[in-house]
């Protein structure tokens, strides 16, 4: 195996659109970093991969827990670091078709590129696979925030505002403009450890995480509540609910100009039935001898969170999926996953049609494939190429369906 040194290559940014209001310039973007990794014999395909957010750039050509899996299976591996922290969106997909550039430059044109990603890399690559001019061949997004930004943040949203209405209206909780993420994290797990000392509370979080679309399963430290364990259920979304809805913004609101979540015309109540889940809720209600519907009146009466037009047009831009990509897409998540909601991954492919094809696994937490649950996606993908249709699911994967999104966004239609 012959590894490749990182190299600095420039590359061209994609500019932002305008947005109103003032705003504190995000830090400029520097000519990204490439990594490259080379097997002992190479089987003609690259795979392009892309990380997940970190508020630095940083560059590997694959996680190291399954690098030498990809190389032993005689994959060439490439990526960039986008030149920039943060929600790099707008600097990602440049970057990353300028790491094809390079490596086809310096190794001649592969056999097949296949992009793949995760978590935030997942929609970085669901961005290219919708792209006509990407040049890659098919798509990996793994652990996904595949349903875009808008949709995704409104869900979180919807939870977080929720929770300060009804759990912690005076503990200095920021849903927007947020000053501090870190901080305003800790103040928020301080509230729910709060709440969960007694029932009201358990109902209470238990209505804001269904909201905000958080699975019944999110500790892969323990097994899966049955159906009907509606407190076991309440308990694993607590668990996540911190960091399934407090997701950081500052990044993102300095590099969009503004307020870019909403929830003026949202009805809890309605939000509640299209949930699937208002029987859970209503039985930990019960039990915990506190009226649901006088709780759903006081969120729609609630002060709602208006956004910027500007803010909006930025998070469409980088980006809001259209759940039509140009080449086969692999949408791989477990399902037990408490930061990105596998509902995001049911919206997105439910939409797509055939374009698509979900694949479950009958695991909590988010990211951490192996190598043979990425390989066995990757060579979904290859398949789905040879044949002209999807095959049925590879060995280890699961029937399963999702939550439902509760806010879907999608480019060139309305936002809910």
């Amino acid at each position: 195996m012959r590894r490749l040194i990182c190299s600095l290559v420039a590359a061209t940014c994609l500019a932002a659109p305008a947005v109103s209001g003032p705003v504190e310039p995000a830090p400029a973007p520097q000519a990204p970093q490439f990594a490259e990794a080379l097997p002992a014999q190479w089987n003609g395909t690259l795979l392009l991969y892309s990380r997940g957010y970190s508020p630095r750039p940083a560059v590997e050509a694959a996680p190291a827990p399954i690098r030498q899996a990809l190389l032993d299976a005689g994959y060439a591996l490439v990526a960039s670091d986008y030149g920039a922290g943060g929600w790099s969106l707008a600097e990602a997909v440049p970057a990353q078709l300028a790491a094809i550039e390079r490596f086809t430059a310096q190794h001649g044109i592969p056999r097949r590129i296949i992009a793949w990603g995760e978590s935030m890399g997942g929609l970085i690559t669901t961005q290219l696979a919708e792209q006509h001019a990407a040049r890659i061949d098919g798509a990996v997004a793994a652990c996904a925030s595949i349903g875009g930004a808008l949709g995704m943040m409104n869900m979180a949203l919807d939870g977080a505002y929720a929770f300060r209405t009804l759990v912690a209206p005076d503990a200095g909780l920021e849903l927007v403009r947020v000053t501090d993420d870190r901080a305003n994290g800790g103040r928020a797990e301080e509230a729910v450890q709060q709440a969960l000392a007694t029932p009201e509370g358990r109902a209470r979080v238990a209505l804001a995480s269904v909201l905000a679309g958080l699975p019944g399963w999110t500790d892969p430290a323990t097994p899966r509540p049955a159906p009907d364990d509606a407190a076991g259920q309440a308990a694993q979304m607590a668990k996540a609910f911190v960091r399934g809805t407090f997701l950081p913004r500052s990044d993102q609101e300095r590099r969009a100009g503004g307020v870019f979540s909403w929830n003026t015309g949202i009805d809890y109540r309605a939000q509640l039935r299209r949930s699937g889940r208002a029987a859970l809720v209503a039985r930990l209600y019960r039990e915990a001898g506190i009226d649901l519907q006088a709780d759903l009146k006081r969120l729609n009466a609630g002060e709602r969170i208006a956004a910027d037009p500007g803010a909006v047009a930025y998070m469409r831009a980088h980006y809001t999926p259209n759940t039509r990509p140009q080449v086969p897409l692999v949408a791989m998540q477990k399902i037990g996953d408490g930061m990105t909601a596998p509902a995001l991954q049911r919206g997105y492919v439910e939409a797509a049609g055939t374009r698509a094809q979900s694949l479950w696994l009958a695991e909590a937490g988010h990211c951490g494939f192996t190598g043979p649950q990425l390989l066995a996606a990757i060579q979904q993908v290859e398949q789905r190429l040879e044949r002209g249709k999807w095959p049925a699911a590879p060995a280890g994967f699961v029937a399963h369906r999702a939550e439902r999104m509760l806010r879907p966004c999608v480019a060139g239609g309305q936002c809910q």
